[in-house]
């Protein structure tokens, strides 16, 4: 099938200290199990650095030979065509949930990352919870497992909104991220109770953001990790397997 073309532009790659714990991050989702093809991302608060996890997920998922759908389903509050400076013009997901587009391959775009695929957002759309969770939504993923080898998704916080319970009922698992001194743990719990009430699975979790330098950890041989506000953060994936 052809798709339309878009070109991202990462302005913040990180470095090999980051690109290592990407990396680590996609072996354990590999290793999850082979049932688990379509996930969500989502974490507590914004701001704690999920989509940019997101992304790097799907493009290293991709660059093993993977081919990889990449969903941005923050109706609400989307950052890709920003954060990576996309041009083109594009429909996106809110366009199709509404029945303004009637094709899904009208809104997957190929990327000039390799293997990669996305459906972006879609302009803002005053009932998001609602379109995302219609029935068509999911017959969208169930298409989608059909093409892609994974597809990932980019949901909004569970601890502002409800939208990634929603869309959880449609996938294999969930992996919440936490930025490191951000979030409590008792929030932490109550979005984890929340996804497992929507029967997702939790797959992991990704502590964000950890200030190696504060944490006593050497950076050796992996570099000096990833360059945040002049100081040392990285991310650490804790999680299980197909076979714990």
């Amino acid at each position: 099938m052809a798709y339309k073309n878009i070109v991202l532009t990462d302005s913040n790659p990180g470095d090999y200290f980051y690109d290592e714990a990407m990396k680590m991050l996609r072996t354990n989702v590999q290793f999850s199990g082979k049932n688990n093809k379509v996930i969500l991302l989502t974490s507590s608060y914004s701001g704690e650095g999920k989509s940019d996890i997101c992304f790097n997920l799907a493009v290293n998922l991709g660059k093993a030979g993977k081919k990889v759908l990449l969903i941005d389903a923050d109706i609400r509050k989307s950052v890709y065509k920003t954060r990576y400076d996309i041009k083109e013009e594009t429909q996106g997901l809110s366009q199709y949930l509404s029945g303004q587009v009637e094709k899904i391959d009208e809104v997957v775009y190929k990327t000039n990352y390799e293997n990669l695929y996305m459906i972006l957002s879609g302009p803002y759309a005053p009932n998001p919870t609602e379109m995302l969770g219609d029935e068509q939504f999911g017959q969208l993923l169930k298409a989608a497992r059909q093409v892609f080898e994974y597809v990932i998704i980019d949901t909004p916080p569970l601890g502002t909104v409800v939208d990634a319970a929603v869309i959880g009922q449609y996938c294999d698992g969930a992996i919440l991220v936490i930025e490191s001194g951000a979030a409590s743990y008792r929030v932490c719990q109550k979005v984890k109770a929340q996804l497992e009430k929507s029967g997702c699975k939790i797959l992991g979790a990704i502590l964000n953001k950890v200030n190696y330098e504060r944490r006593g950890y050497r950076s050796g041989k992996y570099g000096r990790g990833y360059g945040y506000g002049g100081k040392y953060y990285g991310a650490k994936y804790y999680g299980g397997s197909e076979e714990s």
